[in-house]
């Protein structure tokens, strides 16, 4: 996942609960720690094999400079295990 790297998406937004309670995680958090915090869930939970989460801002984006959040959620550890993946699914072909 990429986002953009902003005010909006780092300062901590307010939640609505008019239909059921919102996890204590996202209270106060901002996008990016929302983000951070499914990406790193669906992969303790082993739902997904890996996830990324990039971040860039709308200039630096332009020449392909991103950041990243945690060593877990990383685009080399994506990418390797997409690869990892790939290789194996060729094999069995």
């Amino acid at each position: 996942m990429l986002l953009e790297e902003c005010e909006s998406s780092i300062k901590p937004v307010a939640v609505r609960e008019p239909h059921f309670p919102v996890f204590e995680t996202f209270r106060s958090a901002s996008y990016v720690q929302r983000y951070e915090a499914l990406c790193t869930k669906l992969l303790k939970e082993r739902l997904y094999d890996a996830s990324c989460l990039l971040l860039s801002d709308r200039k630096k984006g332009l020449h392909g400079e991103f950041r990243e959040c945690t060593p877990e959620i990383s685009f080399e550890r994506f990418a390797a295990s997409l690869t990892a993946f790939a290789s194996t699914h060729a094999k069995l072909q």
